[in-house]
């Protein structure tokens, strides 16, 4: 199967899961209804508190989180992947994961991913993020071999490590994805260009679904869920921050063919890092 129709739901989320996942299942829904086999949620779909103490009072084990439950059984009812593009829930050790989930069609959980870079900075704004301090990062890449693609999984500020996406590509992924719940001020400035880059170097298509707006807990995210062509075009946005979904197509031949006209990939050679020594006051 060379081709498929792929879904980003776009959400805002707040601080309570069972409304957080009705928003999520009428927007999932929809996208499949209008004929979508892959449908992608943002990070964080099920909650997103800003404070340590309150979230750790919402989120639970993944076997108990709602948002999972309604996924798994959604995703068997409708017959198509689910991509929970990231879920809070407890991590065992006194932090929480931030966890991705490859749903297939009759529900079983296919694949997990913990995101790996944590998001830990001082914003020109004012605002301020330690993601390490409450969350695990994961150790370990994720692709997901699905009957129409093979799905390299990633989460939201792993877009701005190019070596995981190069990785999944080197392994055969055609789908790169970075669900996310990018800040508005990064956003506007980064969200494009890192989507695009992605898909550019490394001749895959990228689907990323975003949150977006002001949310319960006074963060504002960017929106603009999207999805890239190999060659670097943008084929769907929701240009906007509100909740909804958007459709494309997906023909996986295209990922060959971009790979073929710029080989990238094949081009790449080992090589090693030097740090000139030159005498002082002379070039080196």
């Amino acid at each position: 199967m060379p081709s498929f129709i792929a879904a980003c739901i776009q959400l805002r989320s707040g601080k309570t899961l069972s409304e957080n996942a009705n928003a999520a299942e009428s927007l999932i829904r929809a996208a499949a209804k209008d004929g979508a086999q892959y449908i992608q949620t943002p990070e964080m779909s099920n909650v997103l508190v800003r404070s340590r103490e309150e979230l750790m009072k919402r989120i639970s084990d993944p076997g108990d989180d709602c948002f999972l439950t309604m996924a798994r059984s959604l995703a068997g009812e409708l017959g198509v992947y689910l991509h929970i593009g990231s879920l809070a829930v407890l991590a065992g050790n006194g932090k929480v994961a931030n966890r991705a989930f490859m749903i297939a069609p009759d529900g079983r959980i296919l694949a997990s991913y913990d995101k790996i870079h944590m998001f830990d900075v001082d914003l020109p704004n004012g605002e301020s993020w330690r993601e390490s301090a409450t969350y695990e990062p994961g150790t370990q890449t994720v692709i997901a071999d699905l009957p129409f693609a093979r799905i390299g999984m990633a989460v939201c500020y792993d877009i701005r490590f190019p070596a995981i996406f190069r990785t999944q590509a080197r392994a055969g992924a055609q789908v790169l994805t970075g669900p996310a719940a990018f800040t508005r001020q990064t956003g506007e400035a980064h969200w494009h260009v890192l989507q695009r880059a992605r898909a550019i170097e490394n001749g895959a298509f990228v689907i990323s679904a975003a949150q977006g707006g002001t949310h319960e807990d006074g963060r504002e995210t960017y929106g603009h869920s999207l999805i890239v062509d190999p060659w670097g075009s943008v084929i769907a946005e929701l240009n906007h921050d509100e909740p909804g979904h958007v459709l494309a197509r997906i023909d996986t031949d295209k990922v060959a063919q971009a790979r073929g006209r710029i080989p990238a990939i094949a081009n790449e050679r080992e090589f090693t890092c030097r740090v000139a020594e030159g005498l002082k006051g002379e070039p080196a």
